[in-house]
């Protein structure tokens, strides 16, 4: 049942004064169902079981009882001992809570840090030692400091596990329950999630004490506000429909099945001159980061995702989201689905539907609890246009280039002349190429593993050429400077391919014509 907020504010509910300011200076001054429901019962210390849909606004759900709890506590920070530990399942949702946290955490002097894998653990541990009140952590990483001896658990008073179906999906349980073992168990314990099922449940009745439990806007329940939409395409017309919805203005999120499906759609987007980035567990830490910041930046307006790498990402405005590949479940859809019509603004979703996907995309939708308008369409059809309003650009897709860094000596073509750079190494900092030729350059003196993302031309003349057993990613033209970048060295020779290689840089597309070439390239090339 719907909780009208019309008339609550965020005082009433017993939020201190400082933080109802800080939140008013967001221009966030009315709570959602989901917060006006459970902050009673968590500004008092009570367990707290909240089942609500992603963009419900869970998080300030729990960092505003988080925040006014620790303030007004005795106990002080001390090294390796966070007061308040939250659970998340992805780097970017950790990434994104933080975030939300800073401002409220600062109006009470608390500090915060968060702790995920994909990137070097040392700046964790020191920011461990110095003392934290907030852990931001992903299960993996946060269990290695644990074992390391980094970091105990025994003075957590308050533990928040987010998008606890999300974990189960992936896995963590097994790993959260360890966790959730080590923390007191008089201290307060909150869980948020979409649904409910038997395997949140059991974490439910382990760890939780005569909790409150509160439903608000859940998944089960699709939003009014979002449309939902099948167009049944044959395999010819699939790509050319995405890459028509996808050149309209506005954010629009893309779904795929898989990793490699990710990369290659982001390719092919980028190669017909549509602004895109691509998410998905094959990046680094520093790639995922990188590609998210154009994402909200509007560099790019399309972000091609699969379920995993895309949970409790929250990006406002997202317009449309755009199932490439149906999901496997009805929970899958409803999630993928959450990215737009978030807070009440309207959002539109669309899934593409192949001749042997009927049967499969019914019983979906027949299980999500939703009635799709469902249209035979090609290019051309007036719908796509009604769905994703505005004019089509294909002017200006994003490509991979090389980056120099410090390092071995890695020397880049540019047009007719020749840049020396300083080492090859991917984003994330990972690697360093050697042995390999790129648009005429060669790259050498590099150790570990060296990893290959750039376009297949440089300064319109050059070919590049890996050496030893390098693998070449990447597609498009870089226009006058070189994009290519071959990585073939260290450990006997071989090369990585990966997507922390990626750096994007406008360049023109050539509409129609590039969407064919690139069609064709994305086609021949492996993109792991």
């Amino acid at each position: 049942m719907s909780i009208d907020t019309t008339d609550l504010t965020f005082g009433a509910l017993g939020v201190p004064s400082a933080l109802t300011a800080a939140l008013a200076d967001l221009g966030i001054t009315t709570p959602t169902p989901i917060q006006a429901a459970t902050l009673p019962d968590s500004l008092a210390g009570r367990d707290v079981l909240g089942r609500g849909r992603t963009g419900s606004g869970k998080t300030y759900a729990f960092l505003l009882p988080i925040v006014a709890r620790l303030a007004a506590a005795p106990t002080r920070r001390s090294p390796g001992r966070p007061r308040a530990l939250i659970l998340a399942p992805t780097r970017e949702l950790a990434t994104q809570i933080d975030t939300a946290l800073a401002p409220l955490a600062a109006t009470a002097g608390l500090n915060s840090l968060t702790i995920f894998g994909g990137v070097g653990q040392n700046p964790q541990v020191q920011g461990l030692r110095r003392g934290v009140d907030v852990v931001v952590a992903c299960p993996g990483r946060l269990e290695d400091l644990m074992g390391q001896g980094h970091v105990s658990l025994d003075s957590v008073e308050i533990t928040v596990l987010d998008e606890a179906d999300h974990m189960a999906d992936l896995g963590f349980l097994p790993g959260v329950r360890r966790i959730m073992d080590k923390t007191p168990a008089t201290g307060q314990r909150m869980l948020f999630s979409a649904t409910l099922d038997g395997a949140i449940n059991v974490i439910v009745k382990r760890f939780l004490t005569s909790p409150r439990t509160h439903e608000a806007d859940s998944a089960q329940s699709p939003v009014s506000t979002m449309a939902h939409h099948v167009l049944h395409v044959t395999s010819d017309a699939h790509l050319a429909v995405i890459l028509d919805l996808a050149a309209a203005p506005g954010r629009k999120v893309v779904f795929t099945r898989t990793k490699h499906r990710a990369k290659k759609l982001a390719k092919q987007l980028n190669s017909s001159g549509v602004p895109a980035v691509e998410l998905h567990g094959n990046l680094s830490q520093g790639a995922r980061t990188r590609n998210m910041d154009d994402f909200h930046s509007g560099r790019a307006q399309t972000l091609v995702a699969t379920d995993i790498a895309a949970r409790g990402i929250h990006v406002d405005d997202v317009a449309l989201v755009i199932h490439a590949d149906p999901p496997v479940e009805h929970k899958a859809y409803l999630h993928r689905s959450g990215r737009t019509a978030r807070a009440g603004a309207d959002g539109t979703v669309v899934t593409m539907m192949l001749d042997d996907q009927v049967r499969d995309v019914r019983d979906l939708t027949r299980k999500a609890g939703i009635k799709p308008t469902t249209t035979r369409v090609a290019v051309g059809h007036p719908l796509l246009v009604e769905l994703a309003p505005g004019e089509r650009s294909y002017a200006a897709g994003l490509v991979r280039e090389a980056v120099p860094t410090v390092g071995g000596g890695a020397r880049r073509q540019g047009g007719s002349g020749s840049s020396r750079g300083t080492g090859a190494r991917d984003g994330a900092g990972q690697g360093r190429a050697g042995g390999g030729r790129a648009g005429g350059g060669r790259a050498g003196g590099g150790r570990g593993a060296g990893r290959s993302g750039g376009s297949a031309a440089a300064g319109g003349s050059g070919s590049s050429a890996a050496s030893g057993s390098g693998r070449r990613g990447g597609s498009g033209s870089s226009g006058s400077s070189a994009g290519a970048r071959a990585g073939a060295g260290g450990n006997g020779g071989r090369g990585r391919q990966g997507g922390s290689a990626t750096v994007y840089s406008t360049s023109s597309g050539g509409g129609a014509a590039a969407f064919s070439a690139g069609t064709r390239a994305g086609s021949r090339r492996r993109a792991g």
